[in-house]
């Protein structure tokens, strides 16, 4: 009798300590499982597509006016411009060094946004060109005009201050870019102004 209520006690001891580790197994489990759902949140988040919209001001006496998008996705920014009240021929646009639009001339944007202190050229250019030169399109008839380039050597909010476009202004200019003359490319005054800002 005494062996059978000490096997009764084994059992029931040994019951209580299984049961005890396969709960402390199933926390452990669910601890997993919430940080692989976490990890997964976070991924997702990484992988949506960085977005800011510029809307463009006349300047310099003109009517111009327009929407720049950038877009960064997968290390790639994609702009994408649309303008009206613009002269019918070709205009310059660029990335100005500051977000300042305050100016009437638009000057207070400074110059080109040139922050590996290349030469003024045409984008891609072997012998140099400004991370902010992006080059030259048309105004139809009726003032209309766009232009879109990729790239990925601009960043949206990264902090590398050779790729990152916050903080720079968008300017279109009543003339043509010459890609030549240093450091502008003559490309005439500044018509239309808009500020990059998160």
């Amino acid at each position: 009798m005494k062996k059978l209520g000490l096997l009764l006690t084994a059992t029931a001891i040994f019951a209580f300590v299984s049961c005890k580790n396969e709960k402390k197994d199933a926390d452990n489990m669910d601890q997993m499982n919430d940080t692989v759902q976490m990890d997964d949140t976070a991924d997702q988040n990484d992988m949506q597509p960085k977005t800011v919209s510029v809307t463009m001001e006349p300047k310099s006496g003109s009517t111009a006016q327009g929407t720049v998008n950038f877009t960064e996705e997968n290390g790639m920014v994609k702009m994408d411009a649309k303008f009206s009240g613009l002269k019918p021929g070709t205009h310059a646009i660029h990335l100005h060094e500051k977000a300042d639009c305050s100016s009437e001339d638009g000057k207070s944007s400074g110059g080109h946004w040139n922050p590996t202190h290349q030469k003024h050229g045409k984008w891609g250019d072997s012998d140099g060109y400004h991370k902010g030169d992006i080059g030259n399109f048309e105004a139809d008839a009726d003032g209309n005009g766009s232009i879109s380039m990729q790239t990925d050597e601009w960043c949206i909010g990264c902090g590398d201050e050779n790729k990152d476009i916050l903080g720079k202004a968008v300017i279109v200019h009543a003339g043509t870019d010459d890609f030549t003359t240093q450091p502008t490319g003559d490309a005439g005054g500044r018509v239309a102004c808009g500020g990059v800002i998160e």
